[in-house]
């Protein structure tokens, strides 16, 4: 199999490149690497197309696996014949591979296998013949002491040649195809189940069915949740008739006695073989697809809320807001860390709102805070608007903060090693104040599929899920750079080329020798040889470094290039950043060469006119409507302003102020046909909203978007 070949095909992308970034993968060369320094070999494709050519190659390489053990099998059985070793090797796809090998698999003591142990296969071949011969007087011939009569030898034979129609690669790719085409899935209730609790949120399924291939992803998902649940029973039925009809169309020959016996075993192979095995094989098939579905969904959001608007180096006090506990309060300096930390009961049951003022204005003046931070969970809006009451000296932006997965980072491992002496409430009220400060570094702290804004990822293939959230985090944390000075390892670990070890190794040495002076002094870390700091380096900043492009996203083998353009101009490189009047007299074409082509060259005079520039927005506070406190504030057809917090494939979910978020389905999203809700709106995005339904005992909010 010509691997470059098989995935250009798949890809639409030519052999040359296919071969190219192959080849720096094979080095160990990082997609982030490759996509932003490697665009001369690539022809510029971005980092998703590179991770599609990664993702396709080991996938045929896990072919290439199985076809060794195949070959192995088969050579040991003595059945390995030049022709079939010759069309296993053309093979591209597994499934077709393990029809092809259906036939030759040791089998367990099937009713076939019983029937040719009592040697009845001969007779089966006789049948399939389909001659005019007297088919009962056939069948006489092969009674014996384990055969007591020809009916028990005609249900034999027949067992046999339903193996074979299950067997025959065209069979099976006919009834496939018609799964994939018109298989219809019907969802029933588990009956002794139906009135429980728990069964009420799959009442819509109670009595369902849908055209597979039409099935949105995300009810396929639901109803798949619900059978794995026990509470919904799954079944895949299609045309029999028409399936039966395809199959004798290619196995029988005539109206013989024998070929009325083939059509009784095509009958059985169809309803006791070809029908469990394929149905299920479908399914697994449209459940892979609505994986993939869910998680370019959540990757997607994922990378939006990564992207999120950092409020920047400022000093924040962040409440995790509470009732009965009260509200636990933290000081944090321009670096995130933690200053001070207590608890204040401006609320019922204490309702201790002169003593909380006295302590906020007492803190904000101490630590000289500039922000204030606060989760939006229980107590949230009462919090913001005991808040907002209070005159400070200064005016303080105040930041409702989604607390989403706060809980999860402060009873991990991760947050025990910051504060290993502070109880959790402390630690997820630091993770708020510093989501404020700069969503990314401390998000990439929590496993993802606990922030929430996913799409049922708790059901879907986990392992391809973590894969596709990690890419996702490897991108953005590059795609952003890198304060290599102020990044935690846990950042730092994302950064191309590096990895928990090396990132840990980074923090001891800043710790031990100091601040990095220069990008260079990365290779005085333990571990950190020159392949690592070739992947990584372009990705760290250093403000304020003995060298300025350090601050940039320029690669350190491209120094000498910035060097003779400035040069050229009889400018120091100090002089030239930032400068665009001056950048854009640089001829480019001065300084090709045959490894440093025009994506670089233009690459790094788009970086030297904003070195280190942040590419995320800053963050700005939202205010949502005063009067909403809780769900029964909520009132139908008023209009609300609220931020997208989640996107899903059927609609996106809006934080209005509440607990509960409302949903706009996709069809209130617009007046004309919407492919996709991320085709309206994006994560975060400010909205005013309309209430259309309520359902307070299910909680439930349903919202139409009112255009601006």
């Amino acid at each position: 199999m010509d691997i470059p070949q098989v995935i250009s095909q798949q890809l639409n992308i030519s052999t040359n490149q296919i071969k190219n970034v192959l080849n720096l993968l094979k080095a160990d060369a990082t997609v982030p690497f490759i996509a932003r320094y490697r665009k001369e070999l690539t022809g510029n494709l971005d980092e998703v197309a590179i991770y599609n050519i990664k993702k396709v190659w080991q996938n045929l390489l896990d072919l290439e696996k199985r076809k060794k053990t195949i070959l192995k099998n088969l050579e040991e059985q003595g059945k390995l014949t030049e022709a079939l070793q010759e069309k296993i090797a053309q093979i591209t796809d597994a499934v077709i591979l393990e029809d092809l090998y259906l036939p030759y698999k040791k089998k367990r003591q099937t009713k076939a296998e019983i029937a040719r142990n009592n040697g009845l296969e001969p007779l089966a071949k006789i049948i399939m013949s389909q001659s005019n011969r007297p088919i009962k007087e056939v069948a006489g011939k092969f009674l014996s002491d384990k055969v007591s009569s020809t009916a028990e030898a005609l249900a034999g034979a027949r067992y046999i040649i339903a193996e074979w129609v299950n067997e025959n690669m065209g069979v099976r790719n006919v009834t496939r195809r018609l799964f994939k085409q018109s298989g219809i899935l019907h969802v029933k209730p588990i009956k002794k189940l139906e009135e429980t609790e728990k069964a009420q949120k799959y009442l819509d399924y109670f009595d369902w069915h849908e055209i597979l291939k039409k099935m949105p992803s995300h009810r396929l998902l639901a109803v798949l949740r619900g059978e794995k649940e026990g509470i919904l029973r799954l079944k895949l039925q299609l045309d029999e008739a028409l399936l039966a009809a395809k199959i004798q169309r290619q196995f029988l020959k005539n109206e013989t006695e024998s070929a009325e016996q083939v059509k009784i075993a095509i009958q059985d192979a169809i309803k006791r073989l070809l029908l469990p095995s394929i149905s299920t094989e479908t399914l697994n098939y449209f459940k892979e697809q609505a994986d993939k579905s869910a998680i370019r969904v959540f990757s997607e959001n994922l990378r939006q809320l990564l992207l999120a608007s950092p409020l920047g180096e400022k000093r924040v006090l962040a409440i995790d807001p509470g009732f009965r506990t009260g509200c636990k309060i933290v000081c944090l300096n321009k670096q995130g860390a933690l200053q001070h930390h207590d608890a204040i009961f401006p609320h019922p049951p204490k309702n201790d709102r002169i003593l909380s003022t006295s302590q906020l204005k007492f803190l904000v003046q101490k630590y000289q805070i500039e922000a204030i931070a606060i989760g939006n969970g229980t107590a949230s809006r009462e919090t913001e608007a005991f808040i907002k009451q209070i005159k400070f000296e200064q005016n303080l932006p105040v930041f409702i903060v989604n607390e989403a997965g706060a809980s999860i980072y402060s009873a991990s491992e991760i947050a025990r090693e910051e504060f290993p002496d502070k109880d959790i409430t402390v630690r997820g009220a630091v993770s708020i104040g510093r989501r404020l400060q700069d969503p990314l570094a401390e998000l990439v702290k929590i496993d993802p599929k606990s922030i929430g804004v996913g799409q049922y990822q708790y059901d879907v293939n986990q392992n391809l899920l973590k894969e596709e959230l990690n890419n996702v985090v490897e991108q953005v944390v590059n795609l952003v750079g890198v304060n290599l000075n102020t990044a935690s390892q846990y950042l730092l670990r994302y950064v191309s080329g590096i990895g928990p070890k090396l990132a840990k190794n980074i923090v001891d040495y800043r710790q031990e020798h100091g601040l990095f002076k220069n990008r260079k002094e990365l290779l005085k870390v333990k571990g950190l040889g020159a392949k690592a700091f070739e992947q990584s380096a372009g990705f760290l900043r250093i403000k304020n470094a003995d060298n300025p492009l350090d601050n940039s996203a320029v690669h350190p083998e491209s120094y000498p290039i910035v060097e003779r353009m400035a040069k050229s101009l009889d400018l120091k490189i100090s002089e030239i950043i930032g400068r665009k009047d001056v950048l854009k007299k640089i001829d480019l074409n001065k300084f090709l060469t045959q490894k440093t082509q025009l994506p670089t060259l233009k690459d790094i005079i788009n970086e030297l006119e904003k070195p280190g520039l942040d590419i995320r927005q800053k963050a700005e506070a939202v205010s949502f409507s005063p009067e909403l406190k809780t769900i029964d504030d909520v009132k139908i057809n008023q209009t609300y302003p609220g931020v997208v917090n989640n996107i899903t494939d059927f609609g996106c979910f809006i934080n209005i102020g509440i607990k509960e978020s409302g949903l706009i389905h996709i069809s209130n999203l617009s007046n004309s046909y919407v492919r996709h809700p991320s085709e309206i709106l994006k994560l975060n995005q400010a909205v005013d909203v309309k209430v259309l339904s309520l359902d307070i005992a299910r909680k439930r909010i349903g919202l139409s978007l009112v255009s601006k």
